[in-house]
């Protein structure tokens, strides 16, 4: 029966992180975008977001997104400087073709920083990739 469940590939979708001005805390913070590069709309997104590091767990958020147009991004959450060191992980879940997508994206420990990043023709910025 497992053989018959066929799990679409989800390509052109990314988890980036930005370095970007606040204008709420007046200085840089990190934030986490999905990014639909794909040539047709992903419909109902949801990205589930935990972060962990040996025996330290995060909370677990939900984001629900909605629909995301093609070669566009949206925001789902600040990154703060005290989780920088854990591991990461961003699921995204979404309609398209008629099926349902499901990927988890990963930044491991310390990988957000500004060393890391490279530029991203579709958020006109420096941003780090998650893998």
């Amino acid at each position: 029966m497992k053989k018959d469940i066929k799990i679409p590939l989800v390509e052109k979708i990314q988890v980036l992180a930005a370095f970007e001005w606040d204008k709420d805390f007046l200085s840089k913070t990190w934030n986490v975008y999905v990014v639909n590069n794909r040539e047709d709309i992903i419909e109902s997104v949801l990205v589930m977001s935990r972060g962990s590091y040996k025996n330290k767990k995060t909370s677990t958020l939900r984001h629900g997104l909605g629909d995301l147009p093609p070669h566009m991004g949206a925001k789902v959450e600040m990154i703060t400087e005290e989780v920088i060191g854990f591991t990461n992980e961003y699921i995204v879940t979404f309609f398209a073709e008629g099926q349902l997508f499901d990927k988890t994206f990963i930044f491991k420990p310390y990988s957000i920083k500004e060393n890391n990043t490279i530029f991203v023709d579709l958020m006109g910025q420096d941003c780090v990739l998650a893998e």
